[in-house]
C-alpha cells in the first residue's frame, strides 16, 4: 500500500517519470529511474514499473540494449504539456535529486575506465579523464591477470582526479624536489 503523498494515480506517476527522463542528461538503468521517481510518498514500487513499461509502450521512453532509459521527443512534448499537474514540492524534490544524479552521470562520462585482453596474455587497461572542454589524461597499463585490470579500473573510477593530480605531482618532482620552474637557468 502506497504511504501518503502528493501523487495520487497512475497518471501522475507517468508525468512524474517523464518530468524526470527529460531532465536526466543520459539515459540511466531501471534503478536510477526508480530511485528518482520515489521522491513522493503516492509512488510505489509496482505502479512505478507498470507506468515505466505503459511508457516505453506507447513511445514516450526508450530502452537500449543495455537496459537504459531515456525520453524520446513524444514523451519530451508530452511531459512538458502536463509538467505543471505536478505538485510544485514534488517537482522541487524531484530536481534536487536529478541535481545530484547529473553531477554523477557528468562524471561518469569525464572518468573512463575499460580493460581489454591482449592476444598475447595479459590485458591492458585504459584510463582516461577529461575535463568538458578536452582530455585531459590517457594512460595505458599493461596488467598480468583481469583481477588487477578489475581493481585498476574500480580504483581509478572513485579517484581520477587526486590519480591525476599525484601524477602531475610525480612528473613536476625530480632533482630532489625542484619544481623546473625551481631550477636556475642556464
Amino acid at each position: 500500500m502506497a504511504e501518503f503523498g502528493f501523487i495520487s494515480g497512475k497518471l501522475e506517476i507517468k508525468f512524474l517519470i517523464l518530468y524526470i527522463a527529460s531532465r536526466l542528461i543520459q539515459p540511466v538503468p531501471f534503478e536510477v529511474l526508480q530511485d528518482l521517481s520515489m521522491c513522493d510518498g503516492g509512488v510505489d514500487y509496482f505502479d512505478f514499473a507498470e507506468c515505466l513499461a505503459d511508457l516505453v509502450r506507447t513511445g514516450h521512453l526508450s530502452r537500449d540494449e543495455e537496459g537504459l532509459y531515456a525520453v524520446t521527443e513524444k514523451g519530451r512534448i508530452n511531459g512538458a504539456i502536463c509538467e505543471s499537474g505536478l505538485a510544485y514540492s514534488v517537482r522541487m524534490q524531484a530536481d534536487e535529486s536529478l541535481a545530484a544524479q547529473n553531477e554523477r552521470l557528468k562524471r561518469r562520462a569525464l572518468v573512463q575506465a575499460q580493460a581489454e585482453k591482449r592476444p598475447q596474455g595479459g590485458y591492458t587497461v585504459t584510463l582516461s579523464l577529461s575535463d568538458e572542454l578536452d582530455s585531459l589524461m590517457k594512460l595505458e597499463l599493461l596488467v598480468t591477470r583481469e583481477e588487477m585490470a578489475k581493481a585498476l579500473q574500480k580504483h581509478f573510477r572513485a579517484d581520477a582526479e587526486q590519480i591525476y593530480s599525484q601524477i602531475l605531482a610525480v612528473l613536476f618532482d625530480h632533482e630532489g624536489g625542484k619544481k623546473p620552474s625551481d631550477s636556475p637557468e642556464p
